[in-house]
């Protein structure tokens, strides 16, 4: 059976946060704030009002981050998006034909 849209989401940035956290040397596993960040992200797909049928967050009408956390994970994409292709590749022509 293929995942949901949202575990598919849940797993897409789950690997981004480890490919960010990693690349700022901030331990051999997901340090504190980079965890919160995934939990807080989880959180807001496993809440999100549009369901199997959201769209990708950066697309979405309503804003659903607060700014501070929004602010964190637009980082996060910004450097772990182009990595993506190295550390995974199907996962990442995938996300990007989705879009």
């Amino acid at each position: 059976m293929a995942a949901s849209r949202i575990e598919s989401e849940k797993k897409t940035v789950g690997r981004m946060i480890s490919i960010y956290c990693k690349g700022h040397k901030h331990g051999g596993t997901l340090c504190g704030e980079c965890r919160e960040l995934m939990e807080y992200a989880h959180k807001r797909l496993d809440s999100c009002k549009f369901g199997e049928d959201k769209a990708f967050c950066s697309k979405c009408a309503v804003h659903c981050y607060q700014p501070g956390m929004r602010e964190r994970i637009k980082k996060v994409m910004k450097y772990a998006g182009p990595r993506m292709l190295l550390y995974h590749p199907v996962m990442a022509i995938k996300h990007f034909l989705e879009k």
